[in-house]
């Protein structure tokens, strides 16, 4: 065994301990959707068994990690990763007069997602209502919009912020003028 070998093996509990605990899952939740029992994910991640390769493969595919990246001693190499403007996802027929760009990754979808708007005026972005406890975080850029959480409305101006419940209809809309912002959505 070399010693690049042995540096994976022991770095290998933290990584998956750390990509669990980066989806905020349980041992119990990566034992269910891995099919390995809780007491061996607990073992791995503290380093007092090694896993098969099936195993790890298996533990991979729940964490939503890459096998090789997991297991490369490179990965703790700074990394970059660049989506160009015109490359990133964008939405023109939601709403009116409004379009989305994505800029969160989308293994993020429906935990945790980051939108760019742009409302044209006398536009809107109408909602359903997403998960229960699901919320939005809208930060206006520039111009103003009416932000509408169930039946509680509020003003935003460019630099304000709104937090509110996105388990009910819910509006953004561009009354007076043309809009910028960013939207996060928690728990969608």
């Amino acid at each position: 065994m070399t010693e690049t070998d042995n540096t994976i093996l022991t770095q290998l509990p933290a990584r998956l301990k750390a990509a669990r605990r980066a989806q905020d899952l349980s041992l119990d939740a990566v034992a269910k959707l891995s099919g390995v029992s809780r007491s061996m994910v607990s073992q791995i991640e503290r380093g007092e068994s090694s896993p098969t390769i099936a195993t790890l493969w298996n533990l991979t595919r729940a964490l939503q990690v890459d096998f090789a990246g997991l297991l490369d001693g490179a990965s703790d190499v700074a990394q970059i990763e660049t989506l160009r403007a015109a490359d990133v996802p964008t939405i023109d027929n939601l709403g009116s007069g409004c379009r989305i760009r994505i800029l969160s990754p989308p293994e993020d979808a429906g935990r945790h997602e980051v939108y760019e708007l742009t409302i044209a005026k006398g536009g809107m972005l109408d909602s359903h209502p997403h998960a229960r406890g699901a919320r939005e975080h809208l930060t206006v850029i520039d111009g103003a919009v009416t932000v509408t959480s169930g039946e509680v409305s509020s003003t935003l101006n460019a630099g304000d912020t709104a937090r509110y419940a996105a388990d009910v209809t819910h509006r953004i809309a561009a009354e007076t003028g043309d809009v910028r912002a960013f939207l996060v959505v928690q728990n969608a």
